[in-house]
């Protein structure tokens, strides 16, 4: 995921005292692949017009699972584009989230629940590293599948240690959890949206959502429509079936789905109609999929975090080889979905047909 960038972006990239800074903003753009600080400060913004604990649990994931990769001598080039940056912070934001008796802002780690945290960030640069090579061979890469796994065992382990208080989980996290006979409106729509981009970084706060895209917008506009059609799509979905107002309202049946919707819309399949078509099938899927996933876990009490893209994802990128009309772009060469198209376009593509 290297990208071409102007001169202006990557003028930190190497700097001796500001390359870790910069780095780290990567990896926040990463969760939603962005590899440009801008859009990595803007989201880091996003969460702290949420919550300044949430923003500031962000930074010490990515920091610390940043700083794991760089001591452990991962590859530097992997550092520098933020790839082992990014679950380190969606696993501290998850500790957080689901351990706080207010979901929506968080609270303040206890020093038992902050020395966690930082071992599960630092676990995820070890894990992305140990995917990345078990999934190398299959030109995959490893998205967001680190912080999930760290994030189920880690969360799992909390039920056992009195030090650090299980909390509530007071957001819930299947669908039975809902009222069905609330009616759909129109902050249904436009604050389920935003809440569904929100919630990928764990934010329940539609305004943040929208923030976010205007971070992903500023490295690539088909990105941020993408990821608005991924959660529109999803919620559409929803409502369609029968899902509950309440879910579809805080963005649960569609965070999922817009990361799928990025992963798929451009980034790693060159754009096309035939690629655009078999986005939308994934983003269906992946809606129908969080739901099921999501009863499947809730007699263990646990989260569905970003699994569901994870699969589907992992599922369609592994099946686009045996379709002539996708393009796929490999993952070291994915950079943005315009860049891809152009690359493509002029036949300086090294993506595999």
């Amino acid at each position: 995921m290297t990208q071409t960038e102007v001169p202006f972006l990557d003028r930190f990239r190497d700097h001796p005292a500001l390359g870790f800074v910069d780095w780290n903003l990567r990896g926040i753009g990463q969760v939603v692949f962005q590899n440009n600080p801008l859009s990595g400060l803007i989201i880091l913004l996003a969460l702290f017009f949420n919550s300044w604990i949430y923003g500031t649990i962000c930074i010490l994931g990515v920091v610390v699972a940043t700083a794991t990769a760089r001591m452990l001598g991962a590859d530097r080039g992997l550092i520098r584009d933020g790839l082992f940056g990014f679950n380190g912070a969606l696993v501290g934001l998850a500790l957080v989230a689901f351990t706080s008796a207010n979901f929506r802002t968080g609270a303040v780690p206890s020093p038992h629940l902050a020395v966690y945290i930082v071992f599960a960030a630092a676990m995820t640069a070890i894990v992305f590293q140990a995917i990345g090579t078990l999934l190398a061979p299959h030109k995959v890469a490893a998205l967001t599948a680190p912080f999930v796994l760290t994030g189920w065992l880690f969360l799992f382990a909390v039920l056992k240690f009195a030090a650090i208080e299980a909390g509530p989980l007071a957001k819930p996290v299947s669908p039975e959890q809902y009222d069905a006979a609330v009616a759909y409106v129109l902050p249904t729509w436009y604050m389920g949206i935003g809440n569904a981009i929100g919630q990928i970084f764990f934010q329940d706060n539609w305004i943040s959502g929208y923030l976010i895209i205007l971070g992903i917008a500023v490295n690539s506009r088909i990105s941020a429509g993408m990821a608005l059609i991924g959660a529109a799509g999803a919620a559409l979905v929803a409502a369609i079936f029968g899902g509950p107002e309440g879910a579809i309202r805080d963005g649960l049946f569609g965070y999922n789905a817009a990361l799928t919707a990025i992963a798929l819309g451009g980034f790693f399949l060159v754009l096309t109609w035939q690629s655009f078509l078999y986005t939308l099938f994934g983003i269906v899927v992946t809606t129908w999929l969080w739901a099921s996933v999501a009863i499947f876990l809730k007699p263990i009490g646990m989260p569905v975090l970003t699994s569901t893209f994870v699969l589907v994802t992992w599922l369609m990128l592994l099946g686009q080889y045996g379709f002539k009309a996708l393009i796929p772009v490999l993952p070291p060469d994915a950079t943005t979905p315009e860049d891809n198209r152009r690359r493509h376009l002029s036949g300086a593509d090294r993506a595999v047909g």
